[in-house]
């Protein structure tokens, strides 16, 4: 990370382009299409939009290319909208998954943005590249600024931890992890660059400036730092120069980095009060000393080997004796250079850093020393001596060059290599080494010499740094440490650096946890808090846990005190201590490479323990350490004065030559493990960190070939699962990750609320606040703080789309604006472009015209010269003179008034200044008083000072000589408790070797104790043997008599046979009708099931029909109910039914299993059965051959008995044989017999079973059969119900019938009405049609209404019937428990009867090859079950998936139930504008109302009218039947007249009075005429009233109806525009709630799925312990198999070592043999000796012939005894030589049977062991099995647990929120019955204004009746009245003609004349009498219509 030569633009590399981050295009891209993260071999994760879903399916078009793929929905990630795109901060993505990191970590590295936060994380990739992010102006850039407001930087992480230390006073602390090559190294010295440029004591550190590096491939130049540093303080200088140092010391090239730091460091840098450096401090980890010695392919040692053989001098590489890179074996590939790199000046750069370090050059000589002998120690050669293993050193000159540099002598060195003393009992013993021992030996000298080096080394340059002069007040401690690392197969280091690691991330967890609590704390925000640093706590327990049980690193200890221990006891031990740990597994397979594996937080490690007690013990030849102790070289001796503390070769016992230290024996207390070490070190680095506040680092490797701007997605994903960058991210995700302060959030967010916030000012918290309620978000999904809102994940992102889609909606209504803007501003400016044309055009023409016309040239020649346009000017430019000029003024009077404002102040600050001034002169003469004081002050503290530092010298000196006095006191201390040291370990050493040689003895007086007791067990053996030779003649006899038994015991056994046969037939028949009885059951039972299926038939049909019933009548709703009670008892019923068939079912499963056991024992009784017959059968063959043989044997005894022995030897082995086959298949039949005894009383408890199962089966059916009655009793009730109904609904239809035919009738009524009226009723249907049509409408709102109450209930429902599942499963689960425990019980016994069998059964040796095909089969099974296993692990791993899966989808729907829930509260607004809309047409209908009344009483009016016509009509009526009877008077007076006319004469007076009656009567008459005529003139006159009044009525009636549809239309485009709105709403309710349906289905179908998966993993474990009982039961097999092989291996063993005593007795035999055999021939030979003497004599003797032929005679007989004895002995010695052959023979066949049985032995050892270790392994998976299904399904319970509780929180807050919607519905509920009830009444009042309106019109019909009967009446009332008129005129004419003739009769009797007249008088009355009769036939005309009218005005009345 250097700075860059050119000119490049520094913030290119560290702001983020927000132009390209906020563009619109990118927004829309991602609104429009569902992006999401899918998984890829190449990128690691590709952007993909969602096409289609298929269940667990999705189809996703890809796109880069547009390809279609088809991804499992649990392995799709979702996608971050691109406001987020290269975010500085991962921890503030609302989608927080490995996709959304590795993208942004991956967007912000090709953009150069090498740095991100991640939480408190720092996440840095190496560029592979020089960035100019690193120079003074960048630290001046940082410097005092805060975290967030710069862009992250690893000078921003020091920045905040040297603030956060000044400020708080709290150590802080920067943790640097990463792999290899990943810039771990750069990074620190970046650090500690910044805090020397920042906290520099020197004055001028800021005109200076250091050069930075690069981040990794280039090699921090020394140079630079030093020209650089130069202008720093010392203390400054040298901090930065101790890396150069430590680097070429302990840095190396490596595959992956060049400058790979092979140890790890903690610098702890020291600051006084004000901020400066005072010191450091450095302490090391884990240095890799291995790569001193050895390296792999393409990589080096460390750099300090190369720079000093590269940059040595002369003079240097004499003295240290260098030679070239490939001399040295320890170089292991040479010299590999660097690129841009030179070794030779990175050593001047090294020795410049050492003297600035201020090291001597003696120090430095040393060091070079020590390293130059590093190198030699390889070069050392040993070889093999050819008859020894011992080793030789042939060539000793590296062993010279070797002992030269270190100071010690060569033969001392090569005797203490090759031949060490090592320590036995209380002796020193020189003991020999092989050649291996003697590399391995100078191997570990080379590293420990190197690693005492480097101690060194830092010791020193903490010397260097340290300042105790200058107490540091606080500090910052660097740690630069290896990263997790997970290789294929890992070592001791791993598991170090890896523990190390874990308590890191524990810190971290614990940190980020304390954090979140604090700002939870302070925004005060409940929540709660979860300790995550306690997830790691099992792991590290694990590791590091001391006892109870023990911890891989104390049982590696334990197991290194150990004698005999190896790095296999160690595993087995570990695997049985830690075995059944949650974070501990063993190896699956057989084959595996590694030996156990762990989990830690970033995935499982497999470790192999190979050499880990040697690494962990690390043992050095102590006799070469006591020589470098020794060293005349200071410094070497001063490396090795802790020689003590090490491990010699004496305690090291029992080395291998293929594995150095295999066993130890170690001293107590002598010395300190690695582990140990390692483990103290970190504890004191762990709790200086935890004191300290950490900041974290995590530097990441992009690739491993080292390119710039190449990054490798599934490397860095793997580095930050291994980082605990992930895991960071998992513990963010539960809480709140997301924050935003409030402006913020109201500022991008408001868009969604917008009258949310009122207008003018409001707090940010409670404009929040009215936000998210407005939002309405589940309570869950946010918290609001006191600055800030918390957001959960994911949640950002929904309002991020809903923002968009509200954006983009805008966004088109403005551009739909602006358009119409535009192009009506166009269409107006063509408007005024046309205008102007047609004026232009207008002009142009007149212009035409007048161009000729003389006097418009005259006129246009003499305007411009008239005055009166230029006056117009004129007074123009006056005008603009005039406001010139007052624009001056105005301006002149403003300057006035500010300059007298201006003077005021001026005057004002004067005045102030004055008052200043005198008040700072009081000031000055008190300072100056105060000043004259502290002067005097100031003498006198000094006098003080003056004493005080004379006092301070005497008590340095005092302190001075304490201090020496104290440094004797401690250096007589040190001495001392180094005697003590000494003396303890020598006493313990005595100790040691008086135990050593205690033991020796011990075993040497129990070997004297075992040889003398195989002596005595000798001597017994012989006796044995002689008199088992004794006993065998009398065992002969005895085994012709048990021959003859066992025919006896055969003919038993065969009848035992017969009558077990018998029994068995009886058995099969009892178990056939069993069968057959079985078979009824099973029959019966599938006709039940047959019946029941016809009921679920039945009560199908009868839920369609119900169903149907209930949409057609809603009146038997409360009937329905009942009904679906019933049904579901019904239901419940069948269930119990069903459950129960199931349990039949299995318990006929239970039954053929028992049968198919019944049968396999009875073939396995026939075939053993079979197998004694041919063994009885080959018994009697053998017995017979046996008895053939004695024969011959005994023929053979009569002709040689001296064969007899041989022949008892040789038969001995096949009695014993005999007699074992006898005796086991006598003990097998009585054990047969014994079981066949057991097999009958289980068939016959069996039996017993089976008979009460047939009972049971019986009561079940009888209960069935009850239960069929009563659900056919139900059927049939239901029937009637049913018919009931149907009864009902064709009532109801009948009334239906009636009601239409009666509206028919009305219908055929109302179509005779009048034009006019059938117009205003086409209008009132009209309205009543619009009307119905709204009531239609509302009535399906409110079945919508209804059926989304319904849906509620539903859903609650099956809310409720979820809970009843989780029962339901809780209970399975119990149930199944309870079946395990009974399956163990079951199990316990079944064990128990084994072992009984066990002790029973013993087989043959034969049995061994069975034993070997069951082991086949045995390791087939567990191929099988591991393959199980995997796709068990493999199910769990998707049900894991699926488990992710469904909880994301679980905060989908979470999400989506918060959508739901905003619909419903949409749909309670529209609810409530449906109320205001029904509230308007209630208004509405008021009016209507109000003018139904107005019309209404108008009506009454004009009824009230027509009655007081009528009453006047029936006035008139009276009148006319008065006038009647007066006629009647009238004729009868007439007639009477008429009667009397004969008496006329006879009395004048008379007739005179009865004339004046007449006029009398006449003048009332006409005057009641009179009134008749006035009277109907006023009923003419009112009929016209009436008519105009009606015509006005209509008029005003059609004005009235025009008003009332001109409304109605408008209410009706009102109602259409709201109806059509409302449909649209409906359509959207629609639309959502297909979308509720949909996830309502997508929820069941997640449940199913999760039920199936239960049942499946229910499956699976029933399948898992029917496997586990399988395996129980052929362990159980096995084991007895086991035990029967170790019984046969026992009798194999017993037999053979009867045969070795026989082979030794045999031996002992053929040795006295030989014995004799020698001294026969000794005999022989002397006789041959004798007899040539003798003959020597006789031929010598040839003159003592004839005394000596006596003594020949003597001597030849002698000679002839001797040749007897001779052949005698031949003979003897050819019987020997037969007998010595046969014994050879017997021998040889013993020693082959002996290599048989002992190959057998072997074999069957073999086997045992293989079978033990089967044993063992099976155990252990099965105890695996067990852990991992108890852990998997404690896991699953637990996780199902945590779901369950989850479940139960959500079900309780769904509980609340149902609660709180039950009562909204509850409310609604009762608004809707109010509403109904309203809209019913309404209904009623439109009802009952319909009766009203067609009463009215009824009415009014009927009044147009009346006045159409009335018009008819009065026009025959009018021909009535003209009638009388005429009449009246007749009768008139009639009167004047009677009194005409009363007259002419007065006068003719005046004069008395003839009575002639009395004739025409007749005759007039005759006309009189005719017009009379007429008149009469007129007045009964009259009388007949007056009647007919007054029963018409009754009728009318009535």
């Amino acid at each position: 990370m250097s700075q860059r030569s050119g000119q490049e633009d520094p913030e290119r590399y560290l702001f983020v382009d927000r132009a390209v981050v906020y563009n619109p295009a990118a927004q829309a891209d991602w609104t429009a299409k569902r992006l999401v993260w899918i998984p890829s071999e190449r990128h690691g994760f590709e952007a993909a939009s969602v096409r289609e879903e298929r269940g667990d399916e999705v189809v996703v078009e890809l796109a880069e290319n547009g390809k279609k793929a088809v991804v499992n929905k649990d392995d799709i990630q979702k996608m971050n909208p691109p406001k987020f795109s290269k975010v500085e901060d991962m921890a503030e993505l609302t989608c927080l998954n490995e996709a959304s990191v590795l993208h942004n970590l991956k967007d912000r590295y090709y953009s150069g943005l090498i740095y991100t936060y991640s939480g408190l994380f720092c996440v840095v990739i190496n560029p592979y590249k020089n960035l100019p992010i690193y120079s003074d102006n960048i630290i001046e850039m940082y410097r005092g600024k805060k975290r967030h407001e710069m862009p992250p930087h690893i000078y921003a992480i020091s920045e905040s931890a040297y603030r956060c230390m000044l400020q708080d006073r709290e150590d802080q602390s920067i943790l640097c992890t990463g792999e290899s090559g990943a810039g771990k190294t750069e990074n620190t010295k970046k650090v500690i660059q910044y805090l020397a440029h920042v906290a520099s004591s020197h004055k001028g550190r800021k005109d200076h400036n250091i050069p930075p590096e690069s981040p990794k491939p280039v090699k921090l130049q020394a140079q630079n730092a030093v020209s650089g540093a130069l202008f720093y303080g010392e203390l400054e200088r040298q901090l930065l120069q101790a890396n150069p140092i430590l680097e070429s010391f302990g840095n190396a090239k490596t595959v992956k980095n060049d400058n790979s730091s092979r140890f790890g460091k903690f610098i702890r840098i020291n600051f006084d009060v004000t901020g400066y450096i005072v010191g450091a401090n450095i302490e090391t980890y884990l240095l890799e000393k291995s790569r001193a010695i050895r390296q792999a392919k393409d990589e080096r040692t460390f750099h300090v080997f190369y720079q000093l053989l590269a940059g040595a001098g002369e003079h240097l590489k004499s003295d240290l004796l260098l030679e070239g890179f490939n001399n040295y074996r320890f170089l292991s590939n040479g010299n590999i250079p660097i690129p841009g790199q030179q070794d030779k000046d990175n050593f001047q750069e090294t020795m410049e850093a050492m003297h600035i370090m201020s090291f001597a050059h003696e120090e430095i000589l040393a060091m070079l020393k020590v390293v130059s002998s590093v190198l030699q120690f390889g070069n050392i050669i040993f070889k093999k001596e050819r008859n020894t293993d011992q080793a030789s050193m042939p060539d000793n000159t590296a062993a010279q060059k070797l002992c030269h540099l270190l100071g010690m002598n060569v033969m001392e060195f090569t005797r203490a290599i090759l031949s060490p003393r090592i320590k036995v009992g209380r002796d020193y013993v020189q003991k020999a080494q092989t050649k291996e021992q003697a590399d391995f030996a100078v191997e570990a000298l080379a590293k420990a010499t190197y690693e005492r080096l480097f101690r060194w080394l830092v010791h020193r340059i903490n010397k260097a740094l340290d300042r105790t002069k200058r107490q540091g007040a606080s500090f910052i401690g660097i740690l630069d440490i290896a990263g997790f690392e997970i290789f294929q197969l890992n070592s001791f280091e791993q598991l170090c650096i890896n523990y190390t690691n874990e308590k890191l991330q524990q810190l971290f967890n614990h940190t980020m946890f304390i954090l979140e609590q604090e700002e939870y704390q302070r925004e005060g925000i409940e929540w709660s808090f979860i300790d995550f640093g306690l997830d790691l706590q099992p792991c590290i327990d694990l590791i590091e846990r001391p006892a109870n049980p023990p911890g891989v690193l104390a049982l590696l200890d334990e197991e290194c005190w150990f004698p005999k221990a190896t790095d296999k006891t160690f595993v087995e031990k570990l695997i049985q201590e830690q075995g059944t740990h949650t974070k501990f597994q063993k190896p699956r397979q057989l084959k595996d490479k590694a030996d156990f594996c762990i989990i830690h937080y970033a995935g499982k490690v497999d470790y192999k323990a190979d050499e880990w007690l040697m690494k962990n013990m690390d043992p050095l030849n102590d006799n070469v350490a006591t020589l470098l102790h020794q060293s005349t070289d200071k410094f070497v001796a001063e490396l090795w004065k802790d020689v003590d503390r090490i491990v010699g070769l004496d305690q090291v016992a029992g080395m291998n030559e293929t594995a150095f230290g295999a066993t130890y024996k170690t001293k107590k207390g002598m010395f300190r493990t690695v582990g140990q070490l390692y483990k103290e070190s970190l504890t004191k680095l762990m709790a200086t960190l935890r004191n300290t506040n950490p900041n974290f680092v995590r530097c990441i490797i992009p690739n491993h070939e080292k390119r710039a701007g190449k990054l490798e997605p599934h490397l860095v994903l793997d580095q930050l699962r291994c980082n605990g960058v992930l895991e960071g991210i998992r513990i963010c995700r539960q809480g709140f990750p997301n924050r935003i302060v409030f402006q913020e959030f109201r500022q991008r967010y408001e868009i969604l609320t917008p009258n949310a916030i009122p207008k003018g000012f409001m707090d940010g918290k409670q404009a929040c606040e009215r936000m998210i309620q407005a939002l309405e978000l589940d309570p869950n999904l946010f918290r609001i703080g006191q600055s800030k809102i918390f957001f959960r994940t994911g949640v950002l992102a929904h309002l991020e789309e809903e923002r968009d889609l509200k954006i983009t909606d805008i966004i088109i209504y403005f551009q739909s604006v602006c358009r119409g803007y535009l192009a009506r501003k166009a269409f107006a400016k063509k408007q005024q472009q046309l205008s102007a044309l047609k004026v232009l055009q207008r002009n142009c023409a007149a212009y035409l015209k007048l161009r000729h016309w003389q006097w418009w040239r005259l006129f246009t020649k003499v305007k411009p010269l008239l005055q009166v346009t230029r006056q117009e000017e004129e007074m123009q430019a006056k005008d603009e003179e005039l406001v010139k000029v007052k624009e001056r003024q105005l301006k002149v009077e403003n300057e006035l008034v500010e300059m007298e404002r201006k003077h005021q102040q001026l005057l004002e600050e004067k005045n102030i200044l004055a008052e200043q001034l005198h008040a700072e002169t009081e000031l000055f003469a008190e300072a100056e008083e105060m000043r004259v004081r502290l002067l005097s002050r100031k003498q006198e503290l000094e006098e003080i000072l003056h004493d005080l530092e004379s006092r301070v010298e005497e008590e340095e000196e005092r302190n001075q000589g304490l201090t020496n006095e104290k440094k004797k006191m401690q250096s007589h201390i040190q001495d001392l408790e180094e005697q003590l040291d000494e003396e303890e370990a020598a006493r313990q050493k005595l100790q040691l070797d008086k135990v050593t040689a205690e033991s020796k003895i011990k075993k040497m007086e129990e070997d004297i104790l075992l040889l003398e007791d195989q002596n005595s067990k000798f001597l017994k053996e012989k006796k044995l043997l002689e008199d088992r030779i004794a006993e065998m003649s009398s065992q002969l006899t005895e085994e012709e008599e048990k021959a003859k038994n066992l025919g006896k015991v055969k003919n038993k056994q065969e009848m035992m046979m017969v009558d077990l046969e018998e029994r068995l037939k009886k058995e099969e028949k009892t178990r056939q009708e069993l069968e057959k009885a079985k078979r009824k059951l099973d029959a019966e039972t599938t006709d039940l099931q047959d019946q029941i299926a016809e009921l679920q038939a039945q009560i199908e049909e009868l839920k369609i029909q119900l169903t149907k019933k209930e949409e057609e009548l809603q009146a038997a709703l409360a009937r329905s109910d009942e009904e679906t009670v019933q049904k579901n008892n019904a239901l419940k019923q069948v269930r119990e039914l069903q459950a129960h068939l199931a349990e039949l079912q299995e318990d006929l499963e239970s039954e053929k299993m028992c049968r198919t056991k019944a049968e396999k024992l009875k073939r396995d009784l026939s075939e053993e059965l079979e197998a004694l017959k041919t063994e009885l059968e080959d018994t009697l063959d053998t017995t017979a051959a046996q008895q053939e043989l004695r024969s011959k044997r005994e023929q053979e005894v009569a002709e040689l008995k001296k064969a007899i022995d041989e022949e008892t030897k040789n038969h001995e082995a096949q009695i014993q044989d005999m007699r074992q086959r006898h005796a086991t298949a006598l003990e097998e039949l009585s054990e047969q017999l014994e079981q066949a005894k057991r097999f009958k009383a289980n068939l016959e408890k069996n039996k017993q079973s089976l008979e009460t199962d047939n009972k049971e089966m019986a009561c079940e059916v009888k209960t069935l059969q009850q239960a069929k009655t009563e659900s056919e009793y139900k059927r049939k009730k239901l029937e009637a119900q049913l018919q009931e109904f149907t009864a009902r609904a064709t009532e109801v239809e009948r009334a239906k019938g009636e009601l239409t035919e009666r509206s028919h009738k009305l219908q055929t009524e109302l179509d005779n009405v009048s034009a006019l009226l059938e117009e205003s009723e086409k209008k009132g249907v009209k309205l009543a049609k619009e009307v119905d049509k709204l009531n239609s409408k509302l009535q399906d709102l409110e079945e919508l209404r209804q059926e989304e109450t319904r849906q509620k209930l539903n859903l609650s429902g099956q809310i409720r019937q979820l809970e009843v599942d989780k029962n339901t499963l809780l209970e399975q689960q119990e149930e199944d428990e309870e079946a395990r425990r009974n399956l163990e019980k079951q199990l316990q016994t079944v064990h128990a009867q084994l072992f009984e069998t066990k002790k029973k059964l013993e087989e043959d040796v034969g049995a061994m090859e069975g034993l070997e095909d069951v082991k086949r089969k045995l390791l087939k099974d567990v191929e099988l079950t591991s393959q199980r296993l995997e796709e068990k692990t493999m199910a769990m791993d998707k049900m894991e998936k699926t488990k992710n899966r469904l909880q994301q989808e679980l905060d989908d729907l979470m999400v989506d139930l918060d959508h739901q829930r905003q619909i419903v509260s949409n749909l309670e607004k529209k609810q409530k504008k449906f109320d205001q809309l029904l509230a308007e047409e209630k208004t509405i209908s008021a009016r209507f109302a109000e003018e139904r009344d107005r019309a209404e009483a108008e009506a009454r009016e004009k009824e009230t009218k027509a009655l007081s016509m009528a009453r006047a009509l029936e006035e008139a009526l009276e009148a006319k039947e008065e006038l009647e009877r007066f006629n009647k008077q009238l004729r009868a007076e007439m007639e009477d007249l008429m009667s009397s006319k004969d008496d006329v004469g006879k009395n004048v007076h008379e007739l005179e009075k009865s004339k004046r009656t007449l006029e009398q009567q006449v003048e009332e008459m006409r005057t009641q005429l009179e009134e008749l005529e006035d009277e109907l003139q006023a009923t003419e006159d009112a009929k016209l009233r009436l008519e105009v009044n009606m015509q006005a009525m209509k008029a005003q009636f059609d004005r009235d109806l025009q008003a009332r549809d001109e409304q109605g239309e408008e209410k009706k485009r009102a109602l259409v525009k709201q109806v059509r709105e409302m449909e649209a709403e409906l359509e959207d309710e629609r639309k959502q709630r297909t979308l509720s349906v949909a996830a309502k289905k997508k929820l069941e179908m997640d449940l199913n799925e999760l039920e199936g998966q239960i049942e499946a993993a229910n499956k699976g474990r029933e399948e898992a312990i029917k496997q586990l009982r399988k395996l129980q039961a052929q362990m159980k097999d096995y084991q007895r198999e086991l035990e029967e092989a170790r019984a046969s291996r026992d009798e194999i063993f017993t037999q053979s070592k009867e045969n070795e005593k026989k082979l030794k007795g045999l031996e002992a035999e053929i040795l006295q043999l030989q014995e004799d055999h020698a001294a026969s021939e000794r005999a022989r030979r002397h006789a041959e000796q004798e007899r040539d003497e003798l003959a020597d004599e006789i031929s010598n003797s040839a003159s003592g012939k004839s005394s000596l032929l006596e003594e020949k005679r003597r001597l030849e007989a002698r000679i002839s005894q001797l040749e007897e004895e001779l052949e005698e002995e031949q003979g003897n010695m050819e019987l020997l030589n037969d007998r010595f052959r046969k014994t050879n023979m017997q021998v040889d066949s013993l020693n082959a049977e002996l290599a048989g049985e002992r190959s057998t032995a072997q074999k069957s050892e073999n086997a045992r062991q293989q079978m033990e270790r089967q044993n063992k392994d099976l155990k252990a998976k099965l105890a695996e099995l067990e852990g991992t299904i108890k852990s998997k399904f404690k896991a699953s319970i637990t996780a199902l647990e945590a779901k369950i509780l989850q479940l139960e929180e959500q079900l309780e807050q769904e509980a609340k929120e149902r609660a709180a919607a039950n009562k909204i519905v509850r409310r609604t509920e009762k608004k809707l019955k109010e509403v109904m009830m309203q809209v019913e009444d309404e209904r009623r009042h439109a009802d009952q204004y319909k009766e009203q309106m067609e009463k009215a019109n009824s009415r009014m019909k009927q009044l147009k009746r009346q006045l159409e009967e009335a018009e008819e009446e009065a026009t025959r009332a009018n021909a009535s009245r003209r009638k009388l008129q005429r009449e009246l005129d007749d009768a008139t004419e009639a009167s004047e003609g009677l009194t005409r003739e009363v007259n002419s009769l007065k006068n003719r009797l005046r004069r008395g004349g003839p009575v002639s007249s009395f004739s025409s008088s007749r005759s007039g009355r005759r006309n009189l009498n005719l017009d009379g009769a007429s008149v009469d036939m007129s007045d009964d005309d009259a009388d007949s219509r007056s009647g007919d009218f007054n029963e018409t005005q009754t009728s009318n009345a009535e």
